[in-house]
């Protein structure tokens, strides 16, 4: 659908705008199209992805205007030249390599991230349903001593409106030299990949979650059932 967008909106260069109009249309159809594919979560998420979008968009229409030049030569018998230099041909060759550079970091940056997010759904004891994307977090060893339940981590806005509970369970832990307590609730169920998982307790982030498009840290536990899943 995305795709769809974009490509409907080529019919525009077939009107009569100037082309500062046409040109902030395709930043506009270029935000929907972002939106369509991945969704709005935040600003960070949705820069990230717009990047990536311009990054794709940058790197194919360079080499295709590569293309152009290498094949836009004159032709004087069985002699093709230029009849001068293009400047726009010597631009290409200096930041060619940079944006390819770029593409391909943000790619395996992206490949490696998503191969750890999830979609969890959270399922409190009134009922109610929280909906967030995960990432699996090694690192996150969180365990109540008392009630031998895991610990995951969501963002304090995403859980504020879901919590009726006055009486959390405060769970002390170690971290880099630091020491502390995390705020944490009792749910019912923790459903992932249409799994459900009930050992586990739903705890407030002390930080904002500092990875795109993700409110929620899950427990390296997990990381040992979704593997003896596959």
């Amino acid at each position: 659908m995305s795709a769809l967008v974009g490509s409907l909106s080529l019919g525009l260069l077939f009107l009569p705008f100037a082309d500062i109009i046409l040109f902030f249309f395709k930043i506009i159809v270029s935000f929907i199209m972002v939106i369509i594919a991945f969704k709005y979560r935040n600003l960070k998420y949705f820069g990230h992805n717009l990047f990536y979008l311009y990054m794709i968009s940058i790197t194919l229409g360079g080499f295709l205007y590569f293309l152009n030049n290498e094949f836009s030569y004159q032709r004087k018998g069985l002699v093709f030249f230029f009849d001068k230099v293009s400047p726009n041909y010597v631009l290409l060759i200096i930041i060619a390599p940079i944006i390819l550079y770029l593409y391909l970091k943000e790619h395996k940056l992206m490949k490696s991230t998503y191969n750890l997010k999830y979609e969890v759904k959270i399922v409190f004891n009134n009922r109610e349903e929280l909906t967030c994307q995960a990432f699996l977090d090694s690192g996150n060893k969180l365990k109540d001593p008392v009630t031998n339940k895991y610990i995951i981590l969501v963002a304090k806005d995403s859980l504020k409106n879901y919590i009726k509970n006055k009486y959390p369970i405060y769970v002390p832990y170690v971290a880099l030299n630091k020491t502390g307590v995390v705020k944490c609730f009792k749910i019912k169920t923790l459903i992932i990949n249409n799994q459900q998982y009930s050992n586990y307790l739903v705890g407030e982030a002390l930080n904002d979650i500092k990875i795109a498009g993700v409110d929620c840290l899950l427990n390296g536990k997990l990381m040992e059932d979704l593997c003896f899943e596959k």
